[in-house]
């Protein structure tokens, strides 16, 4: 009789007893997403800004079962990144998956950008996700294994306007991605990143509220002919950060519906 047993799904993607650090993870797609690496087995260090809406979701995964820490700090200080994926090695024993996601926008018109607008969507977009990985891969690379995901974006790609220094942080992440995944596939740990579409978060409300129509021309424009759902960009985050994307690095894993691909 064959046996399966080594491609089965429950085994390809179980995480348990890796230690998973999720940024950006009080709310919109990186709490789905860490909530999907618990309730596969990862314990989950989940970080954000807001230590009081943070500790209370933590509070949800001790109650469903997994083990989880919450860090609050800003991605934006270098030296609390280090901090915190230092602590995370030395309360843990080790870090697996780094799920780099926290980021932030300014929308305004070129012409009323400030130079501090630029430089505050840039060091949190990109520069903390650099900073994040060199943390990261010192743990990784010592240990011969690790996972880093990076939330890019479909803006990395195509543009939007009023959103420069999103997009040019965007496409930079995606070579950011490429040349760590070269330099860090010998000791192995892969680097990968998910590019969302549009998904209804708490992070696109506002644009959402302001411009009535937006929501409907989006998916007009989708072949898919919707936004998508939060769980659906967890998947694939999941695939990434797990054993079946062992031989899966320097990729940039679009999720959009389709939309990047339509004329």
């Amino acid at each position: 009789m064959t046996d399966l047993s080594d491609d089965a799904p429950a085994k390809l993607f179980d995480l348990t007893g890796q230690v998973a650090l999720v940024t950006g993870a009080s709310r919109g797609l990186g709490w789905t997403m860490a909530r999907a690496l618990a309730a596969a087995g990862a314990a989950v260090v989940i970080t954000a800004r807001d230590a009081a809406t943070l500790e209370r979701r933590a509070g949800e995964l001790r109650d469903a079962g997994a083990r989880c820490e919450a860090m609050a700090f800003d991605v934006a200080d270098g030296p609390a990144v280090d901090a915190a994926v230092a602590e995370t090695g030395a309360r843990f024993g080790r870090l697996d998956i780094l799920l780099s996601n926290a980021g932030l926008t300014s929308r305004k018109p070129l012409l009323e950008q400030s130079d501090e607008d630029w430089t505050r969507v840039i060091d949190a977009d990109l520069t903390a996700g650099w900073r994040l990985a060199r943390a990261a891969a010192r743990l990784m690379v010592p240990a011969g294994r690790g996972r880093m995901v990076f939330t890019s974006s479909i803006m990395g790609v195509v543009a939007r306007p009023t959103v420069t220094g999103y997009v040019a942080a965007k496409a930079g992440l995606n070579g950011l991605v490429r040349a760590l995944a070269v330099e860090l596939a010998p000791a192995g740990v892969t680097v990968n990143a998910i590019a969302p579409g549009y998904f209804r978060t708490e992070g696109n409300e506002s644009l959402r509220r302001g411009d009535p129509g937006f929501e409907a021309r989006i998916s007009a424009r989708t072949p898919a002919g919707r936004w998508g759902e939060p769980r659906e960009l967890a998947a694939a985050a999941l695939y990434l950060a797990s054993p079946a994307a062992g031989y899966t690095t320097g990729t940039v894993l679009t999720v959009d519906g389709g939309l990047t691909a339509a004329i």
